[in-house]
This record gives structure tokens, C-alpha cells and sequence, in this order.
């Protein structure tokens, strides 16, 4: 089983590679997102804050485990942004060994999902 320290810099290896392929994938302007300072532990982790900043609307709860118990992790992510009074979207991504950063699983409630979907739609001119 590993260790403590092993297990967290995992998830910290997983938040920097994760905003590392959001940078990639989505931004084309001078708009990039990072790793949260002290994620996952210190202040920020009891203050509450994202793992990810520089996410415009999406209050990012990094996981990187194998079995993800997604209903505890929005939980947190709700709760850390209610905490942080954020106006952003609590949003869970989790990805496990030998899963490809792409694959990851995104979860986030379908209210929230259908507001982006939405805007999609107008984008595409179906609605």
C-alpha cells in the first residue's frame, strides 16, 4: 500500500498534469490554469480552495484514485466552494492508473452540466 507522502505527491503530479492538458486543449489566450499553491493540504486545503486556479466558472476537485467515491468528492467540492463563497462550478475530475489524462472522468451536477450544454448548443446554432 503506499505511503502517505506517495499517495499526495501523486495527486500533486495529477493537479499539475491536468492543468498542463487544460492549457493545452482550451486556452488560446493569455489564460492559463495551475496548481493551486498548497493543494491538497496546508492553508489552502483549510481554507477550502480549489486544486486548480485559472479555470474561469469551474471550481476544480482534482482526484487521482483508483476507486473515486464521487458522491463524498462533490461533496467536498460544494462544500469548499460554499466555504470560499465562489460563484464557480463544482466540478470533480478523476483519473486513475493507466488512464490516459483525456480519459479522465469529469462529474459535475446536470444543472450545471445543461448550462454548458446549452451554450454549446447556441454556439452550434441548434438552439
Amino acid at each position: 500500500m503506499p505511503s502517505m507522502k506517495g499517495m499526495k505527491q501523486k495527486g500533486d503530479r495529477f493537479e499539475r498534469e491536468l492543468a498542463a492538458y487544460l492549457n493545452k486543449h482550451c486556452y488560446t489566450t493569455t489564460q492559463s490554469a495551475h496548481r493551486a499553491p498548497l493543494s491538497g493540504g496546508g492553508f489552502v486545503m483549510s481554507s477550502g480552495g480549489a486544486d486548480l486556479v485559472g479555470t474561469p466558472d469551474l471550481f476544480v476537485e482534482a482526484k487521482r484514485v483508483e476507486r473515486c467515491n464521487f458522491k463524498e468528492a462533490m461533496a467536498q467540492a460544494e462544500r469548499n466552494a460554499t466555504d470560499t463563497r465562489s460563484p464557480e462550478t463544482p466540478i470533480v475530475i478523476n483519473r486513475m492508473n493507466n488512464m490516459a489524462t483525456g480519459d479522465c472522468y469529469t462529474v459535475l451536477r446536470l444543472d450545471n452540466f445543461l448550462k454548458y450544454y446549452k451554450a454549446y448548443l447556441k454556439e452550434q446554432g441548434i438552439s
